[in-house]
């Protein structure tokens, strides 16, 4: 290569070098005259005009050089912003789009969970059931390994155009295998329809909400908490983006009580509050007409639940309900009413769970709470109850469990909870007391 072309590559689409190179070369092409002039003036040229000379030489070399290293680096940069054009997009998710505009989003879950109990439990089933633990030396069974992947889930998200304007039919159908007895049958979780500030059908009670209830491994809320679901009608009204109130007539099935017979729905009433970005609080009531052999009673309830986010990824969660005649929103209760010599006898309680759960980092987060249930012991309502053995005094759970989600749709959790119940009469060997002693391990795949 000669010189004209080193230059032409080296200043290719770059004036500013092409000027400097040029300027170099012309003070070396002067020099080289100057020299020779000189030479023909005197036999001994000037030692400074050769020392200057081989500077501006040294000069253009390194110049030379750094554009080099910067065409090198560029090129790099491209071939890296190519590669990642290049590379395919990643997958979205599966949403189903139809011809009239309607959207439909399948989700859901394999979860597999397994159980030792240590102490307690009460035929096959292994998830909690800490008011029927058998008492101390009545039928236990200690000592014993469960399975199941009844909790496995599957949903539906759509939505759906309505009319003009940029309204929406939004809905949720969700099944798991939760059902009967057996915990192995088709279960319907959530089915609903919402429509601007309008819901109708099966979801979370407006009374009995989980988003106050510290995370647990088992499937079912512990004592204190609950997660009932109920068929109903929801009107949301929003007085500001921090408040809301949510009123709804729902389902308020009770399947605890003996010969009841439903007239009305139960009124629920829900006012949320967000004081600020880490602390948000709920107050809830209900009432609802209970009716036996055409007698009847008004139950009600309140509850006041609140979650705070101490620093982040530190959050603490509470939930309190009292209540007085009903055993179908709150998990554990005792039979909300009983009939007996012409009269219903009420009974009443008072719950609360508490809980911290601790983010250490985007893949592992653990979590310890405490539950507990405490009955009235009102005499009348003792003396109607028939089996004692199967009614309580009071409930109490502690629990504490860590997650570990190695990539995002895996997640593995282990938990030790240790619980007792305090029944209202003994057993034939007279003890009162049951255990709720266990180990519980999840894996489940998100998709």
């Amino acid at each position: 290569m000669n010189m004209t072309q080193l230059f032409n590559q080296v200043t290719m689409n770059k004036p500013t070098l092409k000027r400097t190179v040029l300027m170099s070369m012309m003070a070396v092409s002067f020099g080289g005259i100057s020299l020779s002039a000189q030479a023909q003036t005197s036999a001994q040229p000037s030692q400074q005009e050769i020392e200057q000379l081989r500077q501006e030489v040294k000069a253009l070399r390194a110049l030379i050089e750094q554009q080099q290293v910067q065409q090198k680096q560029t090129s790099q940069v491209v071939a890296k912003i190519q590669e990642k054009a290049a590379a395919p997009a990643p997958a979205s998710s599966p949403v189903m789009k139809l011809a009239s505009g309607a959207e439909f989003n399948l989700y859901g879950n394999i979860r597999a969970d397994a159980s030792y109990q240590a102490e307690g439990g009460s035929a096959t089933r292994m998830y909690n059931q800490i008011n029927a633990v058998p008492l101390e030396g009545s039928g236990e069974r200690s000592d014993e390994f469960k399975s199941t992947l009844s909790a496995t889930r599957l949903g539906m998200d759509f939505k759906a155009p309505v009319g003009a304007g940029d309204k929406a039919l939004s809905g949720k159908i969700e099944v798991d295998f939760l059902g009967g007895a057996g915990l192995d049958n088709l279960r319907i979780r959530h089915a609903y329809i919402s429509y601007a500030n309008w819901l109708i059908g099966q979801t979370w009670s407006n009374f009995a909400v989980p988003d106050y209830i510290p995370e647990t491994v088992d499937a079912l809320v512990y004592a204190g908490g609950s997660i009932k679901r109920t068929p109903q009608v929801r009107h949301t009204s929003t007085f500001s983006p921090a408040t809301n109130l949510v009123l709804a007539v729902e389902d308020p099935k009770d399947a605890t009580i003996t010969g009841i017979k439903q007239r009305l729905p139960a009124l629920t009433a829900r006012l949320n509050h967000k004081f600020a970005d880490n602390l948000s609080v709920s107050a809830r009531a209900m009432g609802n007409e209970k009716r036996v052999n055409e007698d009847e009673k008004m139950a009600w309830g309140v509850g006041l639940g609140a979650k705070y986010e101490v620093v982040p990824g530190t959050t603490l969660k509470a939930d309190y309900y009292h209540v007085k005649g009903d055993s179908s929103f709150v998990s554990y209760a005792n039979t909300g009413v009983v009939a007996a010599d012409g009269n219903l006898y009420q009974s009443e309680f008072d719950s609360i769970t508490v809980g911290i759960t601790q983010q250490f980092n985007d893949k592992l987060r653990g979590t310890l709470g405490y539950g507990y249930m405490n009955f009235d012991e009102d005499q009348a309502y003792i003396n109607a109850v028939t089996d004692k053995t199967k009614s309580n005094k009071d409930l109490w759970q502690a629990w504490a469990n860590v997650f570990y989600s190695p990539t995002k749709p895996l997640s593995f959790g282990l938990e030790y909870v240790y619980g007792e119940r305090e029944a209202l009469g003994a057993a034939t060997n007279g003890s009162t007391k049951g255990e709720d002693n266990r180990i519980n391990a999840v894996a489940i795949y998100s998709f």
